[in-house]
């Protein structure tokens, strides 16, 4: 698709080789004024916009990265088509402007819409590229990355009720950003991750060409796959491959106190929750002095209670903790808490308050004493939060490392997700304290060398791009926390980023550094 009356490959006849656009002469009038010849201006946004903060805010999830001292972005492109997207793009290369890109405002970090460092920044918007288009035969469904996956489940059952698609639990989360890290979700043991799903992609590249599979070549393909996908471009949207559901599903939760034997529930989950029947995934919420137990079966409750009743007795399930419904149904339930799949399509729902997250994997079950004291002392504090243990196994374990960049696969019991919120920032520092002090003490119960995280539940304490040379970022020195997200792919990750963006326009905190050929020599 060519911008109107701007010419990509008169702009690139810059030499942008020595990299130090962003802070040597970034030019934010001169942006500005690029983008409105080639934008409509009503869909640009600066802080003297009135709807700048509006928009700001309109998505954004934490409200730790909506303060007066926020750095925040020189303008917000709303984008509307492709076209703007190359605009955004072309004038950001030529005015020394470097863009973040939010697709839902998940971001934990808030890094795609707020820089930790001071700088100069724009914010490409994809929120009105929602556009999902389903093939019931070829089972297949193009979705814009500005989609949420609430959208996309409800556009794929309400299109064939036999097709799904294995994706995460929040439905507010967006398409881009979600598949950006991998895709974890309550089928992944069935069906794997949402990005093992993926078989075609349109990207806008640094140089502010439209690229799909054939175009971009299998390197970059692979790394837009779940390995810090904003690293390398400006995905527009994805083809992915739809799942057979059944008509009936079954949602299960139990909850179970200290005094009605939790400690032993969750020491025993441990090897049960991984090794159960692929089509059933069963996670755990710890919180306070009790663990509730939630599952998606795929199938009736009859088929999989004895399994059930057998694999974990100390449960003590019965069928009235059953309930049967839709597979959109189930989406809904696990979403928000309800059947009503309507809600399924609203976008800024959810989070919206002050919150902290961490994350670990873990390789070898915990023992029960261990367990007694998470429960008896981490979760008795008034300012504790609470954990998310989300089971591995099944198909997941059959994938390849390599495959695709995320690398937590074989061997994993299960992920860990640590979150905790406070109501302002009174009460942030102890909030704060609680997660980095058990964060700490979980650190011999996790896996280490490297200590794995999942880049979806970005966590900025554990490294950021610090070092640089003229403004781009280094391997090694970004190596501690991309071989905890990424473990061995990480330095493919970052050989792909060397070819396709060089001189490391695509920026954030913790986005894939270039690995550069002759730094090798």
């Amino acid at each position: 698709m060519a911008l109107r009356g701007l010419s990509i490959a008169a702009l690139l006849l810059v030499t942008f080789s020595s990299a130090c656009y962003p802070s040597c002469f970034a030019t934010s009038n001169g942006f500005i004024q690029c983008l409105t010849e080639h934008i409509p201006s009503e869909l640009i946004f600066t802080p003297g916009s009135i709807n700048f903060t509006s928009i700001l805010v309109s998505t954004s999830k934490n409200s730790n990265f909506l303060t007066n001292t926020t750095v925040k972005p020189i303008c917000i492109v709303t984008v509307k088509d492709a076209s703007h997207v190359q605009a955004a793009v072309v004038c950001g290369r030529w005015n020394g402007v470097r863009l973040r890109v939010r697709s839902g405002g998940h971001d934990y970090e808030g890094l795609s819409y707020r820089s930790a460092r001071a700088e100069v920044f724009a914010v490409v918007d994809l929120a009105n590229l929602h556009t999902i288009t389903v093939c019931v035969a070829t089972a297949t469904a193009w979705v814009d990355s500005g989609a949420t996956i609430g959208q996309l489940y409800h556009a794929v059952a309400k299109t064939s009720p036999e097709l799904g698609f294995p994706a995460g639990e929040c439905p507010t989360i967006g398409v881009g950003g979600h598949f950006r890290g991998g895709g974890i979700g309550m089928m992944m043991r069935q069906h794997g991750l949402a990005v093992d799903h993926i078989v075609d992609a349109k990207l806008v590249d640094a140089n502010g060409e439209i690229l799909d599979r054939a175009t971009m070549g299998e390197d970059l393909f692979w790394a837009i796959r779940g390995g810090a996908g904003e690293s390398f471009g400006i995905v527009l949207s994805w083809k992915v491959t739809l799942v057979k559901v059944p008509s009936t599903v079954t949602m299960f939760r139990v909850t179970r106190t200290v005094e009605q034997g939790a400690v032993d529930i969750v020491t025993k989950w441990q090897d049960v929750g991984p090794t159960l029947p692929w089509d059933m995934n069963m996670m755990v919420k710890v919180q306070r002095q009790q663990a509730m137990f939630q599952a998606l079966y795929l199938g009736r409750c009859d088929a999989i209670l004895p399994t059930i009743t057998s694999r974990l007795p100390e449960l003590n399930a019965t069928r009235s903790d059953c309930e049967e419904m839709t597979w959109l149904e189930a989406m809904a339930v696990i979403g928000n808490g309800n059947t009503n799949t309507t809600a399924l399509l609203y976008r800024n729902v959810g989070l919206n308050s002050f919150f902290k997250v961490k994350s670990d994997y873990v390789r070898r079950a915990i023992d029960k004493g261990v367990w007694q004291n998470i429960f008896n002392s981490w979760f008795s504090m008034n300012t504790s939060g609470w954990v998310m243990l989300e089971p591995h196994g099944g198909v997941m374990g059959t994938i390849p490392t390599e495959a695709t960049p995320y690398p937590h696969r074989n061997g994993v019991l299960y992920i860990i997700q640590y979150i905790v919120g406070w109501s302002d920032d009174g009460s942030a520092s102890a909030a704060r304290n609680w997660i980095n002090n058990f964060y700490g003490f979980m650190a011999p119960y996790v896996t280490t060398s490297p200590r794995e995280a999942y880049v979806n539940f970005r966590d900025l304490d554990i490294g950021e791009k610090t070092v640089v040379v003229n403004d781009v970022s280094t391997f090694d020195s970004c190596k501690m926390w991309g071989e905890k997200y990424f473990g061995g792919n990480f330095q493919r990750l970052a050989m792909v980023k060397g070819k396709v963006d060089p001189t490391d326009y695509f920026w954030n905190e913790q986005s894939i550094p270039p690995l550069l050929f002759h730094a090798t020599r």
